[in-house]
């Protein structure tokens, strides 16, 4: 449940990444928070909370303090979503990206005209989302106006940090799901731009963004109109980009006289640095030149490009040209909803490439973390907002706990949540044991803008 924010040190361990090869721990750290959500102090090495209050002069009693086999940890930022196929998660069959669209997707997708269905589901993915420890959320929605804008009204009640597209598809699918023009998508496209304006006017939880499904979805109309639309409002765009060979092989056939996949956005005006474009697993060289140039952002779901057999996006080359990258779990072509799953599936899809590019291509345990936070806020333009403790920024975290079952521990017995320390592991190692095992039982609270907004029921007892 959503509580209202106030002055409250954070005291115990907390880690975060400062670049993606250092994860920075501090293990007696107290970490102050105003009424606004925002960090104003970080202390290091501190005896006890009573000398930090007298330090800083603070009169608030709240205190929030970790358990020793606990720490905080940034939320998480999932920079590629479709809330709308959260039903579908782990469905899939013997599909490919293309076939999956029309068996799975777009049925349920245009299902959700029915409001009291889009409640259900939008309801049901924001808390799972929660739980796993994502406060901020790039969302696909669907084609249509009010349930996209009930997704918005949704996240913000429940202080999730959000972008809300509605989906724009003018040239594919079936004809109960797409629209009839360029204008209609246009047209509908503004009013979800308008409506969020209207419940959140400076944007401090949601944030439309211009949701081209993907170039083989939109008539060259549409996508020249979106692009227009985007230099009008400044709002960022999502869309998705070389997730598999017949999908590049199609937009070849339907837009011969660009130069590849890329170069159709860039026409359009829709290749800028407010652009998250998803997967990016078979991007030429000179694509990658162009999306660097273009200072555009990619977001990496390994999950789903393994699941549909999309292929193993090559990381470890985008990082390398200088392109901001992050992580998404695109559900439902992704099976988990959980970014930390997304890191663990990052890590076993570079080990896949490095089997046969060679060990440079391998991501560490450091890497991926920073993807799933300080990447992830470059990528959706918060950078200067959230992904890490800094001063400055929004206290959008989460409290990670591991159970304790070394020889002196009471509760050894017990099986509450994955990732158990015996007492021998130095931190770093319980770091890699949580990457590699842990899941939404390891989370026992989450805040956003220093709001209380996922609170398990055994941190509540």
């Amino acid at each position: 449940m959503e509580s209202a924010p106030q002055k409250t040190i954070y005291f115990g361990t907390f880690v975060h990444s400062l670049e993606p090869t250092h994860l920075d721990i501090c293990k007696n750290g107290a970490i102050g928070v105003d009424e606004a959500g925002k960090i104003v102090f970080v202390e290091r090495d501190v005896e006890n909370v009573e000398a930090v209050k007298k330090l800083h002069d603070w009169t608030s009693d709240a205190v929030v303090v970790i358990p020793t086999t606990g720490f905080f940890f940034p939320g998480f930022i999932d920079t590629h979503i479709h809330a709308s196929q959260y039903p579908n998660a782990g469905i899939f069959g013997k599909s490919t990206l293309l076939d999956w669209l029309n068996d799975y997707t777009f049925p349920l997708e245009g299902s959700l005209s029915d409001l009291t269905r889009a409640s259900h589901v939008y309801h049901r993915v924001v808390s799972r989302t929660l739980s796993h420890g994502t406060t901020t959320a790039s969302y696909y929605a669907t084609i249509h106006v009010p349930a996209t804008n009930l997704l918005a009204n949704i996240c913000k009640a429940r202080g999730q940090r959000a972008y809300i597209g509605r989906v724009c598809m003018d040239a594919m699918g079936p004809d109960y799901y797409r629209d009839e023009s360029a204008a209609e998508t246009l047209a509908k496209t503004r009013e979800t731009i308008d409506y969020i304006r209207s419940i959140d006017p400076t944007h401090e939880t949601v944030t439309p963004i211009i949701t081209p499904r993907f170039a083989p979805a939109c008539s060259t109309g549409c996508l020249a109109d979106l692009g227009a639309l985007h230099r009008e409002t400044g709002y960022p765009i999502q869309t998705h980009i070389s997730e598999n060979v017949p999908e590049v092989n199609l937009v070849k056939e339907l837009f011969p006289e660009r130069k590849g996949y890329a170069d159709v956005y860039d026409y359009a005006g829709l290749l800028t640095d407010k652009m998250i474009l998803a997967h990016a697993v078979h991007l030429t060289d000179e694509e990658v030149a162009l999306v660097k140039a273009r200072d555009a952002k990619i977001s990496h779901c390994p999950s789903s490009n393994t699941a549909l057999t999309s292929g193993c996006c090559r990381v470890r080359k985008l990082m390398d040209a200088g392109i901001d990258v992050g992580l998404g779990t695109d559900v439902s072509g992704g099976f988990s909803a959980s970014i930390l799953e997304s890191a663990r599936q990052a890590l076993g899809v570079s080990r896949f490439v490095a089997m046969t590019e060679g060990d440079a291509a391998k991501l560490s345990v450091e890497e991926v973390l920073y993807l799933g936070t300080r990447g992830g806020a470059k990528v959706v333009g918060l950078a200067d907002q959230i992904g890490g403790f800094d001063v400055g920024k929004s206290w959008d975290a989460q409290m990670i706990v591991l159970n304790n079952v070394d020889e002196t521990a009471q509760t050894h017995h017990e099986l509450e949540a994955p990732v158990d320390y015996f007492g021998w592991e130095t931190f770093p190692d319980l770091i890699h044991k949580w990457v590699y095992n842990g899941d939404d039982r390891n989370v026992g609270a989450v805040w956003v803008k220093g709001k209380l907004v996922h609170e398990t029921s055994k941190s509540k007892s």
